[in-house]
């Protein structure tokens, strides 16, 4: 199973290579499982993030002399939550599958947006996209990042439409704003890319190294099995070699003493 096309193919026998396979397919699932694992750590995380920028930027509006909750405040607690509970119960009950990892892309890009528009869009708070797709990069696939751009592109299209100063930090932004934003996603898209086709790569030697051994060992272990055979075989030979010369010596030495007696 190739997950991605930057892998190379393995050669050697129809036997060795779909060996190879099994064994590449089995480090990439463990690898899928332990990353959904992290970011069900990660999505925890940034709700925690969320309700604490929320009461410490903006805890609460005013409505003349009447006080009440901001709805920043609303937005980490249920829009975050809306975020974590779906993801959280697919990592959960579909660890490593397909969709999960997609998911998981799809709700960390939402996360950046989320945390973008809490902090009134602070230009450093969008770096969190890009800390976000490196984290996405540890599943070395490279449709996850593919995912994650569309996400978080479609994301600044339609949130810069809709609150412009929540989402650049100014209310007038050019109309072509989140291509900008697009380009240099793509641009970090192009760095991890590299990087999961060279990771891919070496699992995919590591796979074919532990094939060689497995097989070698399993040659080895083959060859001991005969030799030991062979050598049962030999034993028993010799044994009864032993036995027939034995039986052998006893006839003659009973026959040499029998002819005195007859002769007497």
């Amino acid at each position: 199973m190739q997950a991605n096309t930057c892998t190379p193919t393995t050669g050697g026998t129809p036997t060795a290579v779909s060996r190879a396979d099994a064994v590449f397919a089995s480090a990439l699932n463990n690898l899928h499982r332990r990353c959904d694992r992290g970011f069900l750590w990660i999505m925890a995380a940034q709700w925690v993030m969320a309700l604490g920028l929320a009461l410490a930027v903006s805890p609460r509006t005013w409505e003349g002399h009447t006080p009440s909750i901001h709805v920043h405040v609303w937005m980490a607690v249920f829009l975050g939550a809306g975020l974590n509970l779906p993801v959280s119960f697919l990592i959960l009950r579909r660890p490593g599958e397909v969709m999960t990892r997609h998911i998981v892309a799809i709700t960390q890009m939402l996360w950046s947006g989320l945390l973008v528009h809490l902090t009134g869009g602070r230009i450093e708070t969008h770096f969190h996209v890009f800390g976000s797709l490196a984290f996405l990069a540890f599943y070395r696939d490279l449709r996850v990042i593919g995912t994650a751009t569309l996400a978080v592109s479609a994301e600044h299209l339609i949130r810069g439409a809709l609150w412009p100063e929540a989402t650049y930090g100014i209310a007038n932004p050019e109309w072509w704003r989140f291509l900008e934003h697009a380009w240099w996603v793509v641009f970090e898209d192009t760095v991890l890319v590299m990087g999961i086709c060279q990771s891919l790569r070496e699992m995919r030697n590591l796979s074919e190294r532990q094939e060689s051994l497995e097989s070698l060992h399993a040659s080895v272990e083959e060859r001991v099995i005969e030799r030991t055979m062979e050598l049962d075989t030999s034993r028993e030979q010799f044994k009864s070699l032993v036995e027939s010369v034995h039986a052998v010596l006893s006839d003659l030495l009973g026959r040499r003493t029998a002819v005195p007696d007859d002769q007497a």
